[in-house]
């Protein structure tokens, strides 16, 4: 647990970039900051491994002052990610991560075997353990960022707006492996971003900074953004949360029929979900045409229904070039349909019972 009783930093020119902060960030959880720039969320991460340290009040980690703790071993118990991954240029993949163990002690041998271990952890090829930083892509390097973070087995982990710079579809991505690794980490993390969006997926809780290093609100995602404390808050999170709040209430949706073929069935009439040999869904085709692969149409996003969301239902049905969305199970073979104004019932039949 880390704890900010009463923090503020003032810079010398008087300039305050986080002040009196009181915030308890919960063990095994992923807290994210979130806010403007100039709020102070990235200097109060910074003020838990004392790269840079508080001009008054106190920080706690597990109960001790971070104060009575030696900077440098501070650190190593501590992981830290940052923007475009800060890798050693001249060190190859694997020896990137393997830097904290062995400036911890370890073997070269142990390292080594720890680095190999977390490449496949974290999803990298192991092909790509004796290139350097510049053979990699972004989102390569910020995998090996978070690798490097975790080699030492740190319980807390560090994250300063880690996937701002890569593409849309990678940072998704990466937010999914991050996701999946704390599923089985359990680490303390805290994570610095100005995305609201990517603060309510990763954040068990969200603290919303407003300029001047003053704390908005700190909730859990749901509570954020059904019940936003203030104009600012409700200001930042958007005209959208409405919608993302679909994305915290579990899917009790009806599933209706959903006509299916394989490559090779004749024209008929109406949509047709195109399926594999598995029953996973390839695409969509068209009325009246055969099955044949150049007539098959992208068939938008799929509702998971072991544990998809009332939003995820809804994206379905919306982005489904019949109108119908597409309900998987955890296999992702198609178990039944989706249809807009089955979710809206849903949402009206939840409004009813919490009323």
């Amino acid at each position: 647990m880390i704890e900010f009783v009463g923090v503020t930093k003032r810079y010398p020119d008087g300039t305050v970039a986080v002040d009196a902060l009181d915030l308890v960030v919960e063990a095994g959880k992923v807290t994210v900051f979130v806010g403007p720039s100039g709020c102070g969320k990235t200097t109060s991460l910074r003020m838990i491994n004392r790269m840079i340290d508080a001009t008054a009040g106190r920080i706690l980690i597990d109960g001790r002052d971070i104060t009575e703790i030696d900077p440098a071993q501070l650190r190593r118990g501590i992981g830290y990610v940052i923007q475009n991954a800060g890798l050693f240029p001249h060190r190859t993949i694997l020896d990137n991560i393997a830097t904290v163990p062995r400036l911890v002690g370890w073997s070269k041998t142990k390292a080594r075997a720890r680095a190999a271990a977390l490449m496949e952890i974290v999803g990298l090829d192991p092909a790509l353990a004796k290139r350097y930083p510049a053979q990699l892509s972004g989102g390569q390097q910020q995998r090996v960022g978070v690798a490097r973070a975790l080699a030492a087995d740190p319980p807390i982990l560090l994250m300063d707006e880690p996937f701002s710079a890569v593409d849309p579809v990678v940072r998704e991505s990466l937010q999914d492996e991050l996701l999946r690794l704390q599923s089985e980490l359990g680490k303390t993390i805290v994570f610095v971003t100005h995305d609201i969006d990517e603060a309510i997926k990763l954040g068990d809780k969200v603290a919303v900074f407003r300029v001047g290093g003053k704390l908005a609100q700190y909730d859990e995602p749901g509570t954020l953004l059904a019940r936003p404390a203030d104009g600012f808050v409700d200001g930042f999170v958007g005209r959208d949360r409405g919608y993302r709040g679909l994305g915290f209430t579990f899917a009790d949706v009806p599933l209706g029929e959903l006509p299916t073929v394989q490559l090779g069935a004749p024209a008929a009439p109406g949509w047709r979900l195109v399926v594999d040999a598995e029953q996973r869904p390839t695409g969509w085709l068209p009325g009246g045409l055969p099955a044949e692969p150049g007539n098959v149409v992208p068939g938008g996003s799929l509702h998971d229904v072991t544990s998809g969301t009332l939003r995820s239902a809804l994206d379905a049905a919306l982005s489904s070039p019949s109108g119908l969305g597409v309900a998987v199970d955890a296999e992702g073979r198609v178990v039944g349909a989706i249809a807009a104004d089955e979710v809206l019932a849903a949402l009206d039949r939840r409004r009813a019972a919490v009323s």
